[in-house]
């Protein structure tokens, strides 16, 4: 892949450094619209970038910047930066640096209740064998994440996943595919010691309110399904108010 023609370290002396950042976030963004760089894609490393355009580390992370303030990439710390639009439209979005205290992560969890208590009603009319069974296999990968004294975050977020593809709505599905594990509190917050207890026991109650989540939408019971997953989000968001009031939160 050419480099695009933006000015090289070489120039600097001459130009100022935000001049090269922003050849250097337009030369990026055409890669991203004219679909060099896709969606969920990886960006190469600041060095490599600094390598092909010949900038400063300085220069590459103002451009990073200004790309995620434009809906265009995702920095995942620890991961790296991603694609994640073409930011041609003002995209819905929730940045993992929103989530990060009790009241954002609260927030967070009105939209789910919203969300995904309709999602479990239209699982339980919607859903196939294959759809049940997946969901089982999820509660089965929960509960050996507590045998092994696991967080269980991967199964947690299956299982919530599984029941918005019995849907059969894509919709539903693209959305928690997109909102991804930062969604469960506990990915956030030691959501256990909120709660009064070990992590074990923590998690094996959170696991018997997803098992009345399932055996509702395995009945065909949309009604039970909307107000398991409702009382299993509730209580998370109920512990989560009760622990941010006790610490003076406002």
């Amino acid at each position: 892949m050419e480099s695009p023609n933006i000015p090289t370290a070489h120039a600097g002396s001459r130009r100022r450094p935000r001049n090269l950042a922003l050849g250097l976030v337009e030369a990026m963004t055409a890669r991203i619209r004219d679909g060099q760089m896709r969606q969920g894609d990886k960006l190469p490393t600041e060095a490599a970038i600094m390598g092909e355009f010949g900038v400063s580390r300085t220069v590459v992370r103002e451009a990073l910047s200004k790309l995620q303030a434009g809906g265009l990439v995702e920095t995942r710390h620890g991961v790296g930066t991603f694609v994640v639009g073409t930011g041609d439209t003002a995209n819905f979005r929730i940045a993992p640096e929103q989530i990060a205290t009790a009241r954002e992560i609260i927030a967070v969890l009105e939209l789910r209740i919203g969300l995904e208590t309709e999602a479990a009603g239209l699982a339980a009319v919607r859903r196939t064998e294959a759809n049940l069974h997946a969901m089982r296999q999820a509660l089965s990968g929960f509960s050996k994440a507590i045998a092994d004294d696991g967080d269980a975050l991967a199964p947690d977020f299956q299982f919530h996943l599984e029941i918005a593809r019995a849907t059969q709505n894509v919709h539903f599905l693209e959305l928690m595919n997109y909102l991804g594990t930062m969604i469960i509190p506990r990915a956030r917050l030691n959501t256990a010691r909120v709660a009064g207890e070990s992590r074990r026991e923590y998690l094996k109650r959170v696991n018997t309110e997803h098992e009345n989540i399932a055996n509702a939408i395995a009945n065909h019971d949309p009604e039970a399904a909307r107000a398991a997953m409702r009382t299993h989000l509730a209580n998370s968001r109920e512990r989560l108010w009760r622990a941010h009031e006790a610490a003076g939160g406002s």
